[in-house]
Order: C-alpha cells, then sequence, then structure tokens
C-alpha cells in the first residue's frame, strides 16, 4: 500500500510577485528547490499564513539566489506580495520509503533565504 506523506517543505516564504495573467505555477529560486529537493512540475501544495488560502499548483523554476517566489495564474488572486507562504510536497511511500524518509524544511528567513534545512522524523 502507498501512503501519502510528506516529502519536503519550505516554512514562511514571502511572496515577491503575484502575476494572474502569467501560467499558473509557483516560481521558486533555485537554490530553495535543491536544498530540499523538490523539482521543478512536482506537485505543492500551498497554505497562505496571512488569510489562510490553500491552493494546489506545480513548481516553476527561478533564478537561483533570486529569492523569487511568484505565484502566478488564478492562485495569483489568493496572495499579495509581502504574504508568507508554507509550501508542501507530497510523495507516495511504501511503509519501508516511509521508515527510511525524513523530510527537509527549509526555514526561510529575509529576502527568502534560506535559514537552515531542518529534517522532520518521521519515527517517536
Amino acid at each position: 500500500m502507498l501512503r501519502k506523506a510528506l516529502h519536503s517543505k519550505v516554512h514562511l516564504a514571502t511572496v515577491t510577485a503575484a502575476l494572474p495573467e502569467y501560467i499558473g505555477s509557483v516560481t521558486i529560486d533555485a537554490a530553495i528547490l535543491d536544498a530540499i529537493g523538490l523539482r521543478v512540475n512536482d506537485a505543492i501544495e500551498v497554505a497562505n499564513q496571512r488569510n489562510g488560502a490553500r491552493f494546489d499548483t506545480y513548481v516553476f523554476l527561478g533564478d537561483r539566489g533570486s529569492g523569487r517566489i511568484e505565484v502566478n495564474g488564478a492562485a495569483a488572486h489568493l496572495v499579495e506580495p509581502g504574504d508568507r507562504l508554507i509550501i508542501m510536497h507530497y510523495a507516495l511511500m511504501t511503509d519501508a520509503e516511509y521508515a527510511a524518509h525524513s523530510p527537509r524544511v527549509a526555514i526561510m528567513g529575509p529576502r527568502n533565504q534560506i535559514e537552515k534545512v531542518i529534517r522532520y522524523e518521521p519515527r517517536p
């Protein structure tokens, strides 16, 4: 059996742009993607800390070191520049894969620079 479990997370990234006319996705700085193993086109769930809005979309590649967190397409109406987001990526895992997996979480600081990367341990 496969279970949906957290693969990786970006915690409290700041929206740098909301572009409703752009093709839908969230553009994320390549350095952030690499730090947690998130990939272009991976499906993500996004939660807006300011208003509680949640939406599903996918990842676009942002320039490395740019700090870009741009919400594009229809989802851009759910955010404003300056909002803080939690970006979650899930994966389907067997019990054996789950037992060996520790999700990576990028804790974001000013200008969307990574303050630290932590791991969530699935076992008590």
